[in-house]
């Protein structure tokens, strides 16, 4: 029986002179193969190499080439001249697919092999996944890629690889590229009256990277933090991963309600706020609520995480001056990121620190993933350095103040009646407003099947709203694409008429 086997796993080997691959490898290949199919089970013995030579028309040393290759990596056992059997023990038995095990030999549910930590983090409800592909009509938070300088960044780039110094080729400073966190610290204190020296400056992948290491610095488990309702589904999870007592604070025309948030929780020890243009419901915090947060969490001994994602693009006017200008108290982080400004891939942020957490955050930094790339800072320090960002963004609030008119426009000759669009003052997306008592959840799956990507403002709330919306991005894509996009939602929300 053993050697009917052996005789027609061997008959099934191919080697092929004409193949660009070596006979010896074709044959090493076939026997291994028929070796970790079963084909030739442990303990046969294989016909000597005189034999197999002749029965394949092949050489003695191509086939003994390929028998001291499978003897080198264990797959054959004996010797060569007295005996050549497979291998009892295979090398790669592991990791061959196996029969479906019994019951009782099944491995557990991952969920079961997590720590308590970790089981926590995976339970969290978020939505941050946005979706594959192109920008379109109307994913929130997504910038014009159509109208980003490649070439100009592309120039910069090559020009950082032609002769790279040394530092960028090695590990970097983990708190940041120096030269970027001097362009950083200049740009904001023009820009966005930010108070803060460069060494303040610490560079992130990306703002949900910033939050995560805010919650887990300045959090111990179980302290209470406010959070805007609705507000942002990345810091709720960033919150929750550092195991802190979320308090949801409602948001009105004025921003976060302070006064609310002291009546469920005076004693919180932390508060994410983004005052200059809300997410998602686009409101700009009032000077009044601003001195009254400050004013709390001086009093409560309480930081205030600024979350400043999109400020620059404000339409009327100049851009609001940041909260951290106006704290005195020394309470507030800032936080900010070039994914909506530039390009989402672009996996840059920063956090400006207080003088004496620079150390600390430097720490975290390291322990998280030791540095952001160093190149990409480079080029990034000199499209700030050179005056490339502030034209960029000059260019880009003219061109999304044109994307905001044309979907107001588009809205109220599609959708009128179906979703009410007002225009804002700042801002890459607005709130489309559905009437009332319709589920805000069904009409965003209705119009992912019309090839609408709209949000349900539900999604951002742990608290039932008065009234359902869509949030609607309109930056990432242009007025054609616009108008049909609200053609395709208009059909979606008849069907729920």
């Amino acid at each position: 029986m053993v050697k009917t086997r052996t005789t027609l796993a061997l008959a099934s080997l191919a080697v092929d002179g004409s193949l660009p691959a070596p006979l010896y490898r074709q044959l090493y290949d076939g026997l291994r193969r028929a070796i970790l199919a079963g084909q030739l089970r442990p303990g046969v013995r294989l016909p000597s190499t005189r034999a197999l030579a002749g029965e394949l028309n092949l050489s003695r040393n191509t086939v003994m080439s390929a028998y001291l290759q499978l003897f080198a990596e264990g797959y054959l056992e004996g010797k060569v001249g007295a005996g050549t059997y497979v291998a009892r023990s295979l090398p790669d038995e592991m990791l061959q697919a196996q029969a479906a095990a019994p019951p009782d030999a099944r491995p557990r549910k991952t969920e079961s092999r997590l720590s308590e930590r970790g089981r926590h983090l995976t339970s969290i409800p978020i939505n941050l996944s946005r979706g594959r592909g192109g920008p379109r009509a109307f994913r929130p938070g997504t910038p014009a890629l159509d109208a980003f300088p490649f070439d100009l960044w592309r120039q910069l780039l090559a020009r950082c690889w032609q002769y790279p110094p040394q530092e960028l080729l090695g590990y970097g400073a983990a708190a940041g590229y120096p030269p970027l966190r001097e362009a950083i610290a200049a740009y904001l204190g023009v820009a966005r009256a930010v108070r803060c020296e460069p060494e303040q400056v610490i560079v992130v992948a990306g703002s949900q990277q910033g939050l995560d290491l805010a919650a887990r610095l300045l959090l111990d488990p179980g302290d209470a933090a406010w959070l805007e309702n609705p507000g942002y589904p990345g810091a709720r999870a960033a919150l929750l991963a550092a195991g802190a007592r979320l308090v949801s604070v409602p948001v009105d025309n004025e921003g976060l309600d302070v006064a609310a948030g002291m009546a469920r929780c005076p004693d919180a020890r932390f508060a994410y706020v983004s005052p200059s243009h809300q997410f998602p419901l686009g409101v700009t915090m009032s000077l009044k609520r601003r001195l009254a947060l400050l004013e709390w969490a001086n009093r409560a001994g309480a930081w205030v995480l600024e979350d400043d994602y999109d400020s620059e693009y404000r339409y009327v006017g100049r851009p609001l001056a940041a909260l951290q200008g106006l704290d005195t108290a020394h309470r507030v982080i800032y936080l900010g990121t070039f994914s909506k400004v530039l390009f989402p891939a672009l996996r840059l942020g920063y956090l400006i620190v207080l003088p004496d957490l620079v150390d600390a955050f430097t720490a975290a930094r390291t322990l998280a993933d030791r540095h952001s790339p160093s190149m990409d800072q480079a080029v990034l320090a000199e499209f700030l350095a050179q005056g490339h960002f502030a034209r960029h963004l000059r260019r880009m609030r003219v061109l999304y103040a044109e994307r905001q008119a044309a979907l107001v426009q588009a809205a109220q000759k599609e959708l009128s009646g179906l979703l009410e669009v007002r225009p804002a003052e700042s801002g890459m997306h607005l709130i489309g407003w559905l009437p009332e008592g319709r589920d805000d959840k069904l009409a965003s799956q209705r119009a992912k099947r019309c090839d609408v990507e709209a949000p349900p403002l539900s999604s951002y709330s742990s608290e039932p709203l008065e009234r359902g919306g869509l949030v609607l991005g309109y930056a990432g894509v242009n007025a054609s694409e616009i108008a049909a996009g609200a053609r395709r939602l208009a059909k979606a929300l008849r069907a729920l008429i």
